[in-house]
């Protein structure tokens, strides 16, 4: 809570324990969604790459006011959207090749856990039940004993509290920061010793982490919008709990943002993770989310995503070929040294990786250090000079490996590059508003133009497809072959 960069030292040698505060279950995700939960899969693929045992808590909250009111309007039950909406997640978290986290508890099964922690809070004298069963925390009660503790996270104080201010109204509250634990009102409800009702949004957090990582652990993390009052009322109401409650670690991302507005439902900004898999492949989506560091906002850009499915391409078709050309070639061809260029590349890429990464997560850099390493593969591919180098095959062997570990550690590695590069075009074509068969045709048309010397048509073919995201490349004899619009000097 320093707000500075520190160096990291889990609680426990060799082993970390995280908890990310997952999604309310009611719709489907949007990129802000996925901008949180791309990012910590990178952190967990970071700490595992370096050897950590790493135990990773993501949650669902399928109890919630939002919830309840789309079921009635739905006229659904809500544990049961709720569940639809949790699967549909997880759905669009593998299409972003986010790995499955260790564990996702959820508030429907963990209500015995947050019954006992309210008991704890109210039986150490932080806490107080209203007339109708509801059950609030007292800062009141709970700053005079713990100073030091309510606002170091989010830098607010007691006095700050004014309705209005991201607390909730409500005249029965002691003070206008209380939050509430436990709701009497209303369905879905669940037997307490204080009525039937529910648990508040805060408390939730707090009793699954301790349930699944103890009361003390190294990283907590989510959207920056959850720092007040989320993480700040977390923070409280477990120390009150248990007093010794203590996390070391606490990590937030930037908003996704639409023209300078934070994405949300509630403004009703937001494109869902599925709509943008309509048109772009879903690994662009990730590529755009990391080209930005993890605690800078990010602008949402078609023009930008489009930039980002051009990259993957670009570096899926180098090492399609590059693999394709090394197994390809004979015993003899393999055997010579690696050139020292490409040594010092695949070098430089290995300790970019650690070092980056290791620079709270900076991923733009990591993703800059592959400039190198694809450009000189692309020249040992297609160059003149390269074709005849000796040490071609080896080279290209050592730097592809290279790569495919960085893209394994930044979640973009694929089990075949063929059906990878299929995706892509398939999506651009679709933003190009054409079928195969009418690009194919164009392509034709273009081929004739060229054979009876009508130059002006077809660079006029060949610029009407590049404004629509499709580039053509002319090989040896009559043959040309076509891909999404991108260079090596635009992919990085």
């Amino acid at each position: 809570m320093s707000r500075e960069k520190e160096v990291f030292r889990p609680r426990i040698h060799g082993k970390l324990s995280m908890y990310v505060c997952g999604v309310t279950a009611y719709d489907y995700s949007h990129i802000g969604h996925a901008r949180v939960y791309v990012f910590f899969d990178v952190l967990y693929r970071y700490f595992t790459f370096m050897g950590y045992e790493v135990t990773y808590v993501r949650n669902f909250t399928d109890i919630d006011d939002k919830i309840i009111k789309r079921a009635n309007d739905l006229g659904d039950d809500p544990i049961e959207l709720s569940n639809r909406f949790c699967d549909e997640f997880r759905r669009d978290m593998a299409s972003l090749r986010c790995l499955a986290p260790s564990l996702e508890p959820r508030v429907s099964r963990n209500i015995d856990q947050i019954i006992k922690m309210i008991s704890q809070i109210l039986e150490n004298g932080y806490g107080y039940v209203l007339d109708n069963g509801d059950v609030y925390f007292s800062l009141d009660k709970f700053v005079p004993a713990f100073p030091d503790c309510y606002g170091r996270l989010s830098g607010r104080k007691l006095d700050d509290n004014r309705a209005g201010e991201r607390v909730a109204v409500d005249d029965r509250k002691l003070n206008p920061g209380d939050f509430v634990l436990w709701k009497a009102n209303g369905e879905p409800s669940w037997e307490s010793p204080w009525g039937a009702g529910r648990p508040g949004w805060h408390i939730e957090c707090s009793a699954m982490s301790g349930a699944t990582l103890g009361s003390s652990f190294d990283i907590h993390g989510g959207g920056m919008d959850l720092i007040f009052p989320h993480h700040e009322n977390e923070i409280v109401q477990s120390r009150a709990a248990c007093h010794e409650s203590n996390i070391t670690y606490w990590m937030h991302n930037g908003f996704v943002t639409v023209d300078s507005e934070k994405m949300s439902k509630s403004l009703g900004n937001f494109f869902t993770i599925r709509e943008v898999f309509e048109l772009y492949h879903p690994l662009a989506l990730r590529w755009f989310l990391l080209c930005t560091h993890y605690r800078s906002p990010i602008n949402y850009s078609e023009s930008q995503l489009q930039n980002a499915s051009q990259r993957l391409f670009y570096l899926y078709q180098t090492l399609f070929d590059a693999k394709r050309c090394v197994e390809g070639s004979q015993k003899e061809e393999k055997s010579y040294v690696v050139s020292q260029k490409a040594a010092e590349n695949a070098k430089a890429l290995r300790l970019s990786l650690r070092s980056s990464l290791a620079d709270d997560l900076n991923t733009p850099v990591t993703i800059g250090a592959l400039s190198e390493p694809l450009k000189l593969m692309n020249e040992l591919l297609h160059s003149k000079r390269g074709r005849k180098d000796k040490s071609r095959y080896s080279s290209l062997d050592l730097l592809r490996l290279e790569v495919e570990q960085a893209l394994e550690v930044l979640g973009f590695s694929v089990a075949d590059y063929s059906q990878a590069l299929f995706l892509p075009t398939c999506k651009a074509l679709k933003r190009a508003g054409l079928t195969e068969d009418e690009l194919l045709l164009q392509i034709h048309e273009r081929a004739a133009a060229r054979a009876s010397k009508d130059f002006g048509k077809s660079d006029e073919i060949r610029d009407k497809l590049s404004s629509l995201g499709i580039s053509l490349m002319d090989g040896g004899g009559d043959e040309t072959l076509w891909r999404p619009s991108v260079t090596s000097e635009e992919c990085f």
